[in-house]
């Protein structure tokens, strides 16, 4: 071969490793260009996604501020314990009838009590057959005369309203299954129920509860705070969607297909016009009429921690969030003294300041294209960030709300979908919201309002 061959082979070879050393280097800086920027994914810490769909588990980090107090109650906490009954309901009598010293025998001497135990057991339950029977005679007139049923008793047989509003306590209230509130009245009521018998009882718990249900929305409308929130519910292997609107006295839920303003113009068709609704930035929520609106504030902290980690403009996303965090601060003095609310007024301003300056800040959209739109949002919505600032009875938070839509998660965790009883889920767990936030007996306003 010869050498001017050899140079041209060599030459074609050094040209093809230059153009592989170009790829790889510049393959390697992108890899470099990645690894700066670090991928970002959002979960339950930086977003609004529930902690059950992390897809890594991670190490719990709470947006509050420790407090330094130890953990379990604190001094002073007043406890609480089992006490003993004044008078039992049985006594039994523990004498010696022989001293365990000598053997005498002690049943001719006085014995005087020394000390008392009390064991609390449950009896044997067992259903009530209450038995009605109608006379009737003839009158001097001639008029056969029947003495009239009560109007609550209409069959041969039927299940009373302690059994309709413990079936809807244990289901909708303790998330019990039609399955096991079948197989816990047999084992331990001694009470055969079907599970056709369980529905066709809460469908009618829920048809005599409309009414107060009704009159829940009512008050709502006429609300001067109002939270909400929504989550999906399956129904039937569809997606449907369940609302909540709750303050500190009403709860009221409803099942919905759609998440869409649609929803709420139905029920609210003149809007909440006494009310600040409470919202996690919605669209739905926001565009309700209504006297104010509050942005919740740990949604907004989530998606601030969510910029931090994703983009490079992490001073304006830190300051942002410090500001929160003042108001939030803020407050707290104000929940706990009339007094500090006061004076927090002339600080609110300041606050208010600070907003204003940071909303004012330009930011690189082609740099931190999320923050800038962060950033459109809450100019867009500068007014929904401090009215609880100014009224203690908004809350900074829509966390009530939140719980109160969980309850529709849990159910479907223990029981699945719904199949026809959303509707009745929610009638019934709003009026079960409602008492419990007014410190009422569950069972015996259930049992009362069925029995009507």
């Amino acid at each position: 071969m010869s050498i001017a061959i050899q140079i041209e082979r060599l030459t074609s070879e050094n040209v093809t490793l230059r153009q592989q050393n170009k790829t790889l280097s510049e393959q390697v800086l992108y890899l470099l260009e990645l690894l700066e920027k670090k991928t970002v994914t959002k979960d339950s810490h930086n977003s609004h996604n529930p902690p059950s769909q992390d897809k890594k588990k991670r190490k719990k980090r709470s947006l509050r501020k420790k407090s330094g107090k130890k953990t379990g109650g604190q001094k002073g906490h007043q406890g609480h314990t089992l006490n003993q009954k004044a008078i039992a309901d049985q006594q039994t009598d523990l004498k010696s009838d022989f001293c365990s010293q000598c053997g005498d025998d002690l049943s001719g001497l006085s014995q005087e009590l020394i000390s008392k135990r009390q064991v609390v057991e449950l009896p044997p339950i067992t259903p009530i057959y209450v038995e009605y029977r109608q006379y009737g005679c003839v009158c001097n007139c001639g008029h056969h005369q029947k003495a009239a049923y009560p109007k609550n008793v209409n069959a041969p047989i039927q299940y009373g309203s302690s059994v309709t509003a413990l079936v809807s306590y244990l289901n909708v209230y303790q998330y019990v299954p039609y399955a096991r509130l079948q197989e816990l009245f047999m084992d331990v009521f001694h009470l055969p129920l079907s599970e056709g018998t369980v529905e066709n009882l809460l469908n009618k718990a829920a048809e005599k509860s409309d009414p107060i249900y009704q009159i829940i929305l009512e008050q709502i409308k006429e609300a001067t705070y109002v939270g909400s929130d929504e989550t999906g519910a399956k129904v039937n292997d569809e997606k449907w969607w369940v609302w909540v609107w709750q303050n500190a006295k009403n709860t009221f839920l409803k099942a919905s297909k759609s998440r869409g303003f649609a929803t709420i113009e139905a029920l609210f068709p003149e809007g909440l016009p006494n009310a600040v609704i409470g919202s996690d930035r919605w669209a739905a929520q926001l565009k309700v009429k209504s006297n104010d609106k509050q942005l919740c504030f740990p949604h907004l902290l989530r998606d601030l921690i969510f910029l931090e980690e994703k983009e490079g403009e992490k001073q304006w996303a830190t300051d942002f969030k410090e500001l929160l965090k003042d108001a939030l601060l803020l407050r707290k003095g104000a929940d706990d003294s009339n007094e500090a609310f006061v004076l927090g007024k002339s600080v609110s301003k300041k606050i208010e300041n600070r907003l204003n300056k940071l909303l004012a800040i330009p930011l690189d959209k082609s740099q931190f294209p999320q923050t800038a739109t962060f950033q459109k949002s809450m100019i867009k919505n500068r007014n929904y960030l401090f009215p609880f600032l100014y009224n203690l009875e908004v809350p900074p938070d829509n966390n009530a709300s939140e719980r109160a839509i969980r309850n529709v998660k849990v159910k479907q965790k223990v029981s699945g979908q719904f199949k026809s009883g959303q509707d009745t889920f929610c009638v019934l767990r709003s009026i079960i919201d409602t008492l419990k936030k007014r410190q009422l007996n569950i069972m015996q306003i259930l049992a009362l309002i069925v029995a009507v």
